[in-house]
């Protein structure tokens, strides 16, 4: 009873995690070397998920692009977060060509996007990030000499907020954290004004972006108060750490 358990918890937990991985754990499960064979399974499937997605209208992001865009981390790609929709990989592709062309040399890099299948499959701790429409962007970096090409502040991107005023009150039950604790381990760099403002307003110009989710006081901070801006609410993650946007 407490090995099905245990291995009920492991296999909801690959789920939610890289989607696929719990399908690779069941497998393993019937066999002698699991690591082993979960570990190689895993591998086998990631490659296939790639050639299937596109039937179920997700394809991946490039993670080994030497271009003006690709994914912040090779993390995103092993589990499985860098797939979105074929319009939207173009959207982003598209900006990452205009802010390198505005910018040389500039680097544009993706955070999470969706899971290669279904609809409604929820990519935690995001509350819409489920079907291939919406993207997280990094900021653009800088620091005492400069622009700093394909760098973030945090090793994933994520979680280095830029405090500001805000209207939110503190509640434990929302995924509004602040994580002050762990703010002095990342870099102390600063958002590249010129470069994010162009990239925000290159998606506010574009009919297929729908909406931009950035917290207020950085869209003042940034001037870029265009009306597909929005805030995302007080229980939504924070959005002064990266860019969020969805197309229609």
């Amino acid at each position: 009873m407490h090995r099905a358990i245990l291995h009920g918890s492991i296999v909801c937990f690959l789920t939610l995690l890289t989607q696929i991985g719990g399908v690779a754990w069941l497998i393993a499960l019937v066999t002698k070397h699991r690591l082993l064979t979960f570990a190689s399974l895993y591998v086998a499937l990631t490659i296939a998920t790639m050639f299937v997605a596109p039937m179920f209208g997700r394809v991946p992001l490039n993670c080994r692009s030497e271009g003006a865009f690709k994914m912040q981390s090779p993390v995103y790609c092993v589990l499985n977060r860098n797939y979105v929709s074929p319009e939207l990989r173009n959207v982003v592709q598209e900006l990452a060509d205009n802010v390198s062309n505005q910018f040389p040399g500039t680097i544009t890099l993706a955070l999470d996007g969706s899971f290669p299948f279904f609809d409604s499959f929820p990519l935690l701790p995001h509350l819409s990030h489920d079907d291939g429409r919406k993207l997280d962007l990094a900021f653009y970096y800088r620091n005492d000499t400069g622009y700093l090409t394909g760098k973030t502040s945090s090793p994933i991107g994520y979680f280095d907020f830029v405090d500001g005023e805000t209207s939110c009150a503190e509640k434990w039950r929302s995924l509004r954290w602040k994580l002050e604790w762990l703010q002095p381990l990342w870099h102390d760099f600063q958002i590249e004004p010129a470069r994010t403002r162009a990239a925000i307003a290159w998606l506010a110009h574009d009919p297929r972006v729908q909406k931009i989710l950035l917290e207020p006081h950085l869209r003042d901070t940034l001037a870029v108060r265009f009306d597909k801006i929005r805030f995302q609410g007080c229980f939504a993650a924070r959005h002064d750490g990266h860019i969020h946007f969805q197309i229609h």
